[in-house]
């Protein structure tokens, strides 16, 4: 009961707060859709188009975060485990992370046109550069007394690696995934820039082009919403793969 109320507290004062600036008359309410209307109009664009804008956003952000994970994951060991590769590539890796992605939008289209593909490209750069400073960062401050101690007690190279590193690897792959996703759905809108027809990007500035804020409101809640959800299997997921892990909390 009382981390059910901890739970929805926050989300009850922030409705709260909502209706209080809807209503105080300090910003015209036009401009301020009331809760409810929010949820009326979700309530009408959940028989219309927009669970197959939820569909098409949710997809592309999940081949992005995975093809960018599943890139990181290699480069951001090696970067972390060997310091001479750092010290060559952290440079070039640093200063394309600085990048915002929706500067790349103009060569995403000369590059990959106005597909599908274009979409993916951008969603799996802002993915890859999140998770491999993650995962190198991680990586690096693993204790190489562990590997000391298992070279002491016999254990061959590739022991070591399946033993001693993978384990210890796995909580900062899971950390990489899920800032990865984070940053994923936080580039979505500046993905859809590129002439998408379909998604919650897409919805956002359709609706932006006809003052539409309910309609905006929803679209945002819902990116919002499903990021939390995602975030959430994954911290569950690791609280499973990574038991062993000492914790605070």
């Amino acid at each position: 009961m009382r981390r059910g109320v901890l739970i929805a507290a926050p989300w009850l004062l922030i409705i709260a707060a909502w209706y209080a600036v809807h209503y105080s008359g300090l910003i015209n309410a036009a401009l301020v859709p009331a809760p409810h209307a929010v949820a009326q109009r979700f309530a009408e664009l959940a028989t219309g188009r927009l669970p197959y804008d939820i569909l098409m956003s949710t997809q592309r952000v999940l081949i992005g975060v995975v093809l960018g994970t599943a890139l990181a994951v290699p480069v951001g060991f090696l970067l972390g485990w060997y310091s001479d590769i750092r010290a060559f590539v952290d440079p070039v890796i640093n200063f394309f992370r600085a990048l915002p992605p929706i500067a790349l939008i103009p060569l995403v289209i000369v590059y990959f046109g106005v597909e599908e593909t274009a979409k993916i490209v951008i969603l799996f750069y802002a993915s890859f550069f999140a998770g491999v400073i993650v995962m190198y960062e991680g990586i690096a401050q693993i204790s190489p007394i562990y590997v000391r101690v298992a070279r002491t007690l016999g254990a061959t190279d590739f022991e070591i690696f399946r033993k001693v590193i993978l384990p210890l690897t796995v909580p900062h792959i899971l950390t990489a995934l899920r800032v990865a996703l984070g940053v994923a759905w936080a580039t979505l809108v500046a993905s859809e820039l590129i002439a998408a027809q379909r998604g919650l990007g897409a919805l956002i500035q359709d609706a932006a082009n006809f003052f539409a804020l309910d309609t905006i409101y929803v679209g945002i809640i819902c990116i919002g919403l499903i990021a939390l959800t995602m975030d959430f299997a994954l911290r569950r997921l690791s609280r499973r793969l990574v038991a062993w892990q000492e914790r605070i909390a």
